[in-house]
Order: C-alpha cells, then sequence, then structure tokens
C-alpha cells in the first residue's frame, strides 16, 4: 500500500504508531489535556473527481461508511465519476453596532467609507494580501426592530485563499471596530466570523445508469425511481430531510476530521443552508435525465483549509491531505461534496430497497462481537453466525462467545 500511495517510510510508520500524535503536541493544541482519543483512519476507494482518481482518507467510527462511500464511487466510474466546481473562498467577518437612533443613514455612512474600511482590513495580513487575498467587500444589514432596538450589523467579505479563516476574519472585524464606531456613533458589540459560509460553495455532479443499479429483485429503471422517490421525502419533510443529511454529513465529516479541519463550522453551515429558503431540506438533488440515467447534485458551503490549525500541527492530518493529493483549499472542498454525494447516494440506494439495515448490521456485527470480548478468528465467527441468524445483539454475541470457548 505504502508503494500505491507513495509514501515514504516515515509516513508508514507514523500509520503503523498508534501515538503519531505526540503528546507535547496534544498538550500545545488544547487545555488541560491528560491523553489521546483515538478514531478509525480508513481509506475509500473507487474515487475519480475532475478525471483524477483520489483515495479518500476517513476518521470515522461508524461501521459502513467507508464501504458506502466506495461502493457508490464505483458505480460512478463509468461514467466519468464525480464532476466538482466551487465559488471564490470567501467568508464572511460579521460586526455587531448598537446604540443607533439613525440604523438607516449608518448604513449607508458605512457604505460611502467602504474603501477606508477594507484598506483597514488589509493592514492586518500582508502575508494574505502578497497570496492573493484579503478583504474584497462590505455588506451592511440592518435590523430596524429587534428586542434591542434598532441594530446594524456590516460583514467584511474576505478571500481567504487556503486557509478555513476564522482567525484572519476575526482579526480583520477587531482591526475596523473603533472606525465603524467613529463613521456610525454607534457601539460595537460582536467582531466574528460567520459560520454560514454562502459565498464559499462547492459543487459536485453525479450520473449513473440504470444497468449499475441492477439486483436480483430490482430492475435498475425501479431503483433510480425508487431513489428519486426517496430524495422527494428530504425534500419535502424536514424530519426526513435531518437524516437525509446526517448521511451527506457521515461522508464528508469522516474527511473533515482526517484533514484536521474544523467539522463544527461545516456541520454549522451545513444545515444553516439548508434552510436558506426558510424550509429545511435536503442538501442534494436526484433526478432523472433524457436516457434514464440517474442525476444527483450537491452545493453546500464548505469552509476547509490546508493551512494553519491542526492541519499543520497534526501529523495525521497533514499525511491525508498528502494521500489526497490537493493542491488548494477549494480542491480539498470539491473532493469533499463528491464524497458527501457519494455516501447520500449509498444510503438512499438502500433505504429505497432492501432496507438501511441489511448492509449496515453486517458491518455493525463486528463491533458487537469486539464489545463482546472476541479477538482474531473468533470475530469473524461471531458475526457469520449473528448475520446468519438476523439476531445482532450484545447479549447474543457473548452467549456465542461464551459457547465458542467451551468447544
Amino acid at each position: 500500500m505504502s508503494r500505491h500511495l507513495g509514501l515514504a517510510e516515515e509516513d508508514t510508520a507514523l500509520l503503523r504508531d498508534s501515538g503519531a500524535l505526540p503528546i507535547d503536541i496534544a498538550d500545545g493544541m488544547i487545555e488541560n489535556v491528560l491523553g489521546k482519543f483515538e478514531l478509525p483512519l480508513g481509506l475509500a476507494g473507487n474515487f475519480m473527481v475532475n478525471g483524477r482518481d483520489v483515495l479518500i482518507p476517513m476518521a470515522v467510527e461508524e461501521p459502513s461508511v467507508v464501504a458506502a462511500a466506495s461502493f457508490m464511487a464505483k458505480l460512478a466510474r463509468p461514467a466519468g465519476g464525480f464532476l466538482t466546481s466551487s465559488s471564490a473562498p470567501l467568508m464572511r467577518a460579521q460586526i455587531q453596532i448598537v446604540g443607533l437612533a439613525d440604523p438607516a443613514n449608518a448604513r449607508l455612512s458605512l457604505l460611502r467609507n467602504k474603501a477606508r474600511l477594507i484598506e483597514l482590513a488589509n493592514t492586518k495580513d500582508q502575508l494574505l494580501n502578497k497570496l492573493g487575498g484579503g478583504c474584497r467587500d462590505l455588506e451592511v444589514h440592518t435590523f430596524l426592530d429587534s428586542p434591542r432596538g434598532p441594530m446594524v450589523v456590516a460583514h467584511l467579505v474576505v478571500d481567504v485563499r487556503d486557509a478555513m479563516g476564522a482567525n484572519t476574519v476575526n482579526t480583520m472585524a477587531e482591526a475596523v471596530a473603533p472606525l465603524i464606531e467613529e463613521i456610525t456613533g454607534g457601539t460595537v458589540r460582536l467582531r466574528i466570523l460567520s459560520n454560514l459560509a454562502d459565498l464559499r460553495l462547492a459543487r459536485a455532479q453525479v450520473r449513473v445508469a440504470p444497468e449499475h443499479f441492477e439486483t436480483d429483485a430490482f430492475s435498475g429503471t425501479d431503483v433510480i425511481d425508487r431513489i428519486i422517490d426517496a430524495y422527494t421525502f428530504a425534500a419535502i419533510d424536514p424530519y426526513r430531510a435531518a437524516t437525509h443529511n446526517k448521511g451527506i454529513m457521515n461522508g464528508i465529516d469522516p474527511l473533515i476530521v482526517a484533514t484536521g479541519n474544523d467539522w463544527r463550522a461545516v456541520e454549522a453551515g451545513a444545515h444553516a443552508y439548508a434552510c436558506r429558503d426558510g424550509h429545511y431540506g435536503s442538501l442534494t438533488t436526484w433526478e432523472k435525465d433524457r436516457e434514464g440515467h440517474l442525476v444527483g447534485t450537491i452545493e453546500m458551503p464548505m469552509p476547509v483549509g490546508l493551512v494553519g490549525g491542526a492541519t499543520k500541527t497534526h501529523p495525521l492530518a497533514r499525511l491525508a491531505l498528502k494521500i489526497l493529493g490537493v493542491k488548494t483549499s477549494q480542491e480539498l472542498a470539491e473532493i469533499a461534496v463528491a464524497v458527501g454525494l457519494a455516501q447520500n447516494l449509498g444510503a438512499l440506494r438502500a433505504l429505497a430497497t432492501e432496507g438501511i439495515q441489511r448492509g449496515h448490521m453486517a458491518l455493525h456485527a463486528r463491533n458487537i462481537a469486539l464489545s463482546a470480548g472476541a479477538r482474531g478468528a473468533e470475530v469473524d465467527q461471531l458475526v457469520r453466525q449473528m448475520v446468519q441468524d438476523h439476531d445482532v445483539r450484545s447479549d447474543r454475541a457473548e452467549a456465542l462467545l461464551k459457547a465458542l470457548r467451551e468447544q
């Protein structure tokens, strides 16, 4: 595997070593460190993104996630895999202004001084400017009837390049706050980024022919119709949409975690974006084209970076990025949404045909066997018996293990 991945000996040593994150580095990452918490790190295969073969590192504890993503990527390959695109890496910094008697006038005063505010913001990160990024625009929003009176919120729109961008935009927001108070006569309260990164979107598309969905029980055309019905359920019902979108994030989050990015920020932005039309709905769409092929799309915020934070300090995060072979944050964002689209397809296909439990429980049985104390060949024997009996339970695993060891 190391030869196939192009890994050096020190890279494979990191994968072999359960202590890849040294305790002294962990102690510098967060407060009150008492140890390290590990997750399984797997590789999803078969992914082709914009014509390039990609192996996807995924840090996750849930069974079937890696397998489902890999299988759906395999089905997508005959039609070219996943096609992706993305917008510029723009993040928003919000500056809240209160104590205003004239919010409409304050808004226009800020817009009239846009150039001054942008220039001041850009003095705070000269390296970002040299890399082609920096503050690009100013938006001003008014809330005339809040419970605390009129409120104005200024947005700095910042191109953060290959960073996630939180520290950069927060610093800029704090830098312009005194000038904003001077211009408006109001008082600045919060100065913080928004995790609804709706200017930093990543998109993916996939197309699968009916013959790739055929099974002994279902025709490919029938499976496609069932998948579209399942998607429509999520599009109209927020109770279903929550689980539908959780399945999308089952694919995205493990990649975000493996690369040392902020999965909480990605989750927050995803679910807020799913409500952008005033109704919580699906982050994906599934349709049938003129040839009867299933076509899926996804578009969502994806604020990820290649520099700063754990992406630089965690040795396995750096290795995950090396395995991916990405050069920009936008490329990482596009791969992430492609994985999310694949994961969603896997869940919809299973739900629409044999049900989610058949494949999931077979993999879940391994966890049950391990938790019961099985080791080595015992695990396979317990799994085989529980799946055959359609009885995957902890007490059943314990009883089977006891009987096996008594033989």
